[in-house]
């Protein structure tokens, strides 16, 4: 397979799962119930709520994978659009850029604390 191939197909595929990622969320948000209730009243389409919040996380793991895969198919990109903007410190400009979802995981650690 040529490598635009394997994008069209990486690219493809993280279409479908973030998708998929949004509508599952929307379930558990605003279709099936959460807490104390009936236990009837929490399934949908014949499964439980936690078996579709068990599918949402798998479903995100498999989004990091691809998401990972699809940096890797478009490293070059990355590599001469950061040279473009950042000519004389794209290394740092890169690093600090690659490092981001470092802080990002901690904002979003600090916040679930409180």
């Amino acid at each position: 397979m040529k490598k635009n191939d394997w994008l069209y197909f990486v690219n493809a595929l993280l279409f479908v799962d973030i998708c998929s990622i949004f509508a599952i969320g929307l379930l558990l948000a605003l279709v099936i119930p959460s807490g104390r209730g009936g236990h009837a009243e929490k399934y949908f389409i014949g499964l439980h709520r936690h078996a579709w919040a068990d599918l949402h996380y798998y479903l995100a793991l498999f989004l990091v994978g691809l998401l990972i895969l699809h940096v890797w198919l478009n490293w070059k990109w990355v590599i001469q659009s950061t040279k473009k903007y950042f000519p004389s410190r794209w290394k740092k400009a890169l690093f600090a850029l690659s490092s981001a979802w470092l802080v990002v995981l901690l904002f979003g650690w600090v916040v679930m604390k409180f």
